[in-house]
């Protein structure tokens, strides 16, 4: 039988008291031993073990520590003839484990007992979530691209529309890539070589090959940001402190270009200002002019005195994220002043932009800082994508968040919707020909960002469905999504609002930032690993299974989930039992990984009236809920690499 985990550190301090004299007791008698049945094993995946005692009939028990050292756990057997067997249950931090047999109160065997190992898993019984992460994947792998760029070799996630290496989608496509691709820095280095002396960065890298230099796009504001996120983002699944601090300084001196350039702030107002371009996008409001390098038609990618100037939403809530994401990173250097001071500035910014830009349900796409009708459209009402991206930058209060939602819901079940997804890039459009692009896709309402579906809104919108509690949403979208790519095997930038895709030579049919979104939304929403710290150091666990269907329209009742950073060994795996047919009034789970520290907030069932008892780690606790809209969940926090709960409902 498995020990109760509080008696774990007992064993520890007897393994460390009995170790001393464990020499002579082993050169007295016949060699004992314990075998895994299995070399290499996984979390929480049950394994057998074999014990040889000779001579000894009688109890032993088997105390395992992890790959750091910690008590993972210790299991009572009865040796019968100098033998016996036990299963148990691997947990703890990656690497081999140690273990040291007992019997008749003596050590009588140590040694390494297997290798523990861990790879990114969904067990559900649904496959719409179960094979969600290996079609993700293989897409992913077409959306690959490396080449030799100034002696280094670099490798990134390209764009599905471009060949070549943009920041921002690389930096979107790492909710998913953080899970099967181990290279995750040298990317990010060579932006950093790239940086210009005063901060700015290009949008994408030279591909020398085709005579492509670096180039940035004059009208983007959001890509110094996006650098900062994606260094702070990179630190944190592969832990690499000295790679975070020799690229600190450069996260420093983006962040101080957005702030100090007249082409990106705006102090009046402390806000990151740009040209009026659709959303996030890079190109802005005229009509299509002449490229003054190329003297070829162009729509306005650059900036003059005939630029239309504006705050957008997007580029705030985002700079707000990096400016909390820089002070992490600060803080892990010492320098607490700046990250304090940067802490602050996020705080106001997001305080200016609710002012500027906050309508009551939504952002509003473009504040003009001089005032101009834009003919055919009633801008008040346009939704852009960003706002399913603030969804999930931890800047809004729950009540905007639920907010931005409802009017997406709302949208999507008007009468006169005609769009197959609500993933709009912008909604309403705009007319044709206000955004010039020389014939090409995007000047007509419904293609491209003007009007367009977009994977990667769904996948933002489903991620923020299941934090401000619209998890059934959340579930929906993953459905669809699925239901969508398993019909073509293709997963599109974007589609037409009836469902068409228009493609060029260059298009991937396998779009790595739409699927990364949705992976996102199924592991940090669904399953609900958020890593608060670095190499889930610190984690919260909010798995929300009890608000999930079956293809068949059964509730899921089972669910085993790892979540592993293929760029280091932080990991977090769960299982999650909830049988409503034979034990309605039981919701179980157990977790481990490689942190310290599991924080659980547990989806109650919605028949639940009320939680009976809860016992953590085999002892009572006081049950803490939290509400969220309509959902509730139970909260237990854990400083424990172990965590087994055990909740009583009453209906």
């Amino acid at each position: 039988m498995h020990l109760p985990y509080r008696f774990v550190l007992f064993f520890l301090a007897l393994v460390m008291l009995l170790s001393l004299s464990t020499s002579h007791i082993l050169q007295a008698a016949p060699v004992s031993s314990f075998t895994s049945l299995q070399s290499v094993v996984a979390p929480l995946q049950a394994v057998g073990v074999r014990v040889s005692v000779p001579g000894y009939n009688g109890p032993a028990t088997l105390v395992i520590f992890d790959g750091a050292g910690r008590a993972a756990g210790a299991w009572e057997l009865t040796v019968t003839g100098g033998s016996g067997s036990v299963q148990v249950t691997p947990r703890g931090a990656l690497g081999d484990h140690w273990a040291a047999l007992f019997a008749s109160g003596q050590q009588v065997a140590n040694g390494t007992i297997y290798r523990l190992d861990a790879e990114t898993t969904v067990q559900t019984g649904s496959k719409k979530f179960d094979q969600l992460y290996p079609r993700v994947r293989s897409f992913m792998n077409q959306a690959r691209l490396g080449y030799e760029l100034d002696g280094a070799y670099v490798q990134g996630y390209r764009s599905p529309d471009s060949p070549l290496l943009w920041l921002r989608d690389h930096y979107y496509q790492g909710r998913a890539y953080r899970y099967f691709d181990p290279e995750a820095t040298n990317l990010i280095d060579a932006f950093r070589r790239a940086q210009q002396p005063d901060g700015s960065l290009p949008d994408f890298l030279a591909r020398p090959v085709w005579d492509i230099p670096a180039f940035r796009t004059p009208v983007e504001a959001d890509v110094e940001y996006l650098f900062v996120q994606a260094i702070y983002e990179t630190w944190q699944i592969t832990g690499d402190d000295e790679w975070m601090l020799a690229n600190l300084p450069a996260a420093q001196r983006a962040i101080s270009y957005t702030l100090t350039s007249p082409l990106r702030w705006e102090p009046t107002l402390g806000l990151v200002k740009r040209p009026f371009t659709i959303d996030t996008w890079d190109f802005e409001y005229g009509p299509t002019t002449v490229d003054p390098n190329s003297g070829k038609p162009a729509p306005r990618h650059w900036i003059d005195d005939q630029t239309k100037w504006g705050v957008f939403h997007g580029d705030n809530t985002g700079l707000a994220q990096a400016l909390h994401s820089l002070a992490h990173m600060e803080q892990q250097a010492g320098l607490w002043e700046s990250a304090w001071y940067h802490r602050d500035l996020a705080a106001k910014i997001i305080t200016q932009l609710n002012t500027l830009s906050w309508n009551g349900s939504f952002y509003t796409h473009h504040v003009k800082l001089v005032p101009y009708d834009v003919p055919g459209i009633d801008e008040a009402s346009q939704l852009s994508l960003s706002n399913a991206l603030a969804l999930n930058r931890d800047v809004l209060t729950v009540e905007q968040g639920r907010a931005i939602l409802a009017e997406y819901l709302r949208r999507r079940e008007s009468k006169d919707n005609i769009a197959f997804a609500e993933w709009w890039s912008i909604d309403p459009p705009f007319p044709p020909g206000r955004f010039g692009l020389d014939g090409r896709l995007g000047e007509r309402p419904g293609e491209y960002v003007n009007g367009g579906i977009m994977p990667l809104v769904g996948g933002e919108l489903a991620r923020g469905a299941f934090r401000y509690g619209y998890e059934e949403y959340g579930f929906d979208i993953l459905r669809r999504y699925y239901d969508m790519v398993e019909r073509t095997n293709a997963s599109y930038l974007w589609y037409h609002p009836t469902g068409g895709v228009s493609v060029s030579p260059h298009t991937l049919p396998t779009d790595g930032w739409g699927a990364s979104a949705m992976l996102g939304a199924l592991m940090e929403g669904a399953a609900g690993i958020e890593d608060k710290g670095i190499r889930y150091s610190d984690v919260i666990l909010s798995p929300r299974w009890s608000a999930a269907t079956n293809p068949a329209g059964q509730p899921v009742d089972n669910a085993f989930v790892v979540a592993r950073y293929a760029a280091s060994d932080g990991y977090v795996a769960y299982r999650w039992q909830y049988d409503r047919a034979s034990n309605p009034n039981m919701l179980r789970m157990e977790a481990t990984g490689s942190g310290a520290n599991l924080n659980l907030r547990l989806l109650l069932p919605g028949t639940v009236r009320n939680v009976a008892t809860v016992m953590l780690n085999g002892q009572p606790v006081a049950p803490q809920i939290e509400p969220i809209g309509d959902s509730r969940y139970l909260v237990l926090s854990a400083n424990d690499p172990v965590v087994q709960v055990q909740v009583t409902l009453e209906r």
